[in-house]
């Protein structure tokens, strides 16, 4: 693999990245949301200190559930169909360029694009904590903000599995939005709804659980927060008995499992489909 042909074109991508509107958006939602959640905390009354990091940290986790990962999708589902529907994909390919530095230059370009992002709106929430509340309490963020970060990797790559079997960008993009759908909600209020009509066992339901990347980092991130599960139920408590004080490790195996899976299908769907 050539080193300098992958940077320069992580760099095209990073500012083709830049230029999207749909990133745009979603990042500028993320930053601005960050940064009013944690003004409204400070805001409170009797809330100061560890108190603000940690009840921001806790509002982050919602925000994070449902704008990191449509992020992801969304930009990883434009990055190989947007192409090949302008023909640029097929320009870059005539040249010097293997396939496989093309795939990696453009999934560093989009993570680092989406790490930008992320770190801006927890680095505006931690100064704005700081300077009202004091900085007690900012450890809490420096657990959050890894998990975030690599829950919005995994759903890059997972939308990279999208974009490499789509030929247009819309059909690319409505399917990222599907996919997120059943992420959020059929994930978490399906499987609940469905185990109650089954009758699911706890340890049954708890595996169903961690196939889920949105899950898994939600439940690593209250467990880094808060150091306890019981807030999560039955599925908390089993979690914690089933896993230990491995909790956090396996968790973050099950995303960077998601992550790696996710980009070698993509690789192998999208080499496939260009060699055709």
């Amino acid at each position: 693999m050539n080193v300098g042909a992958v940077a320069t074109l992580t760099q095209r991508e990073l500012l083709d990245a830049l230029r999207n509107k749909w990133f745009l958006v979603y990042s500028g939602a993320f930053v601005v949301l960050c940064f009013g959640l944690a003004l409204m905390i400070v805001d409170s009354a009797g809330y100061s200190g560890i108190s603000g990091f940690g009840r921001t940290a806790a509002g982050l986790i919602n925000l994070v559930l449902f704008l990191a990962p449509l992020m992801g999708l969304t930009l990883g589902a434009q990055a190989l169909s947007s192409g090949r529907e302008q023909g640029t994909l097929a320009y870059l390919l005539a040249q010097p360029v293997s396939f496989l530095e093309l795939f990696v230059s453009k999934f560093i370009g989009l993570a680092t694009a989406i790490a930008g992002a992320i770190i801006i709106g927890f680095s505006l929430s931690s100064l704005a904590i700081a300077y009202w509340s004091g900085s007690g309490g900012v450890e809490v963020f420096l657990k959050l903000l890894p998990l975030t970060l690599l829950l919005a990797w995994t759903t890059l790559a997972i939308g990279l599995v999208v974009s490499a079997q789509s030929d247009r960008t819309v059909t690319a993009l409505g399917i990222s939005v599907v996919v997120w759908l059943c992420l959020v909600l059929i994930g978490n209020l399906g499987l609940m709804g469905t185990s109650v009509v089954v009758g699911m066992s706890a340890t049954t339901l708890l595996a169903f659980t961690l196939v889920n990347p949105l899950e898994a980092f939600r439940i690593a991130a209250i467990y880094e927060i808060r150091g306890s599960l019981e807030m999560l139920g039955p599925s908390g408590l089993v979690a914690r008995d089933r896993l230990g004080d491995s909790v956090t490790l396996v968790l973050v195996l099950v995303m960077i499992a998601w992550l790696i899976v996710g980009l070698t299908v993509a690789y192998l769907l999208a080499k496939r489909k260009e060699l055709q």
